[in-house]
């Protein structure tokens, strides 16, 4: 404890006894929350810090999914395993089972497991859950956040607004007009950032973004399947669909095989993230390389650096590019 002030004080500041407070810190489940907040709170107020040279750490990194079950998510798991391996750590696998915030029940467990640290993916901290890990002197870092992370929080993400422009931007360069999106789930900043490029790509060819061509789907196969088979369902339909990720454009393929339509004569396709499966679709999969395995090895490197070295909380950027297959072509002209 910093300062005068001492646990005890804290507790009778609290209202509860000593070892009330001793189960908050070493992150026991049978405090209230009500109680466990008001105890955190008066720790963080009064500089309460756990030293590094405290108890043990278990030699793990906890790797935060809200689900396992996609060709993306094993990307990133390679990368923090590569980084885990260099250091001699073990990698824990937690789906938490919701898109942003790991739930209560997974807190309780890592404070007491005392990780070296924490990786989430596509999640946000609620302010309290970030302050209970600062306690007990557990990094975190966030890969590809859900939203604005704060500045005093770690992230890894990657270029997304310049990821839809160029995708986008291939397709105007093509001829095509009629381009429709289908981007990831409306709450998200990539899924966002990617519609901003995916609009700022058209203005630049003289184009009016139609919002009837713009769907927010949720990154899975099925999704971008059902938002296709709509897209591509009446007349005027689009000559091209960007999809926010390569698991939404196999699901558009397989829409337009069901329509009749040919890929890319009849329809141009482009995807996101450039997971190994987009190579040996039929046809390949022209797609935005989002360098995966690598925004996990830098975050597991930023997680692990601190104690070694004392580095502050940054956020890191990587550079997104198009790679050009055979899903894309000029449009069929009448």
């Amino acid at each position: 404890m910093d300062g005068k002030v001492t646990l005890a004080d804290v507790a009778r500041e609290a209202g509860v006894s000593l070892s009330t407070v001793s189960k908050v810190l070493n992150g026991h489940s049978d405090i209230s929350s009500p109680t466990r907040t008001r105890i955190e709170q008066l720790l963080a107020a009064h500089g309460y810090r756990r030293r590094p040279k405290g108890a043990p750490r278990a030699p793990l990194v906890e790797l935060v999914f809200h689900e396992l079950d996609s060709i993306w998510a094993m990307e990133l798991i390679r990368g923090v395993e590569n980084v885990a391996k260099e250091h001699r750590v073990t990698v824990a696998l937690t789906e938490c089972g919701t898109w942003h915030a790991p739930g209560p029940e997974w807190v309780e467990g890592v404070l007491r497991r005392r990780p070296l640290g924490v990786v989430l993916v596509f999640s946000s901290l609620p302010e309290e859950v970030k302050e209970q890990l600062r306690l007990r002197a557990i990094p975190f870092v966030i890969v590809d956040p859900a939203g604005d992370p704060d500045p005093d929080v770690p992230s890894v993400g990657s270029a997304n607004w310049s990821g839809g422009l160029a995708a986008t931007r291939h397709l105007t360069a093509y001829r095509h007009e009629r381009i429709a999106i289908i981007t990831g789930p409306e709450d998200m900043m990539c899924s966002l950032a990617r519609l901003d490029g995916y609009r700022s790509a058209l203005a630049m060819a003289g184009l009016e973004a139609d919002p009837r061509l713009v769907r927010f789907g949720d990154f899975h196969v099925r999704g971008g399947f059902e938002h296709a088979m709509d897209l591509l369902g009446g007349p005027d339909r689009p000559t091209a669909i960007f999809a926010g990720s390569d698991l939404q454009a196999l699901g558009v393929l397989e829409a337009a095989r069901l329509r009749g339509l040919s890929v890319p004569e009849d329809l141009s396709v482009v995807g996101y993230d450039d997971v190994p499966l987009a190579q040996w679709s039929s046809p390949a999969l022209t797609t935005v390389h989002q360098p995966l395995r690598q925004m996990a090895e830098e975050a597991t490197r930023m997680l692990l650096r601190p104690a070694r070295s004392g580095t502050a909380a940054l956020r890191l950027e990587l550079a997104t590019h198009l790679v050009v297959r055979h899903s894309t072509a000029p449009p069929r002209r009448p």
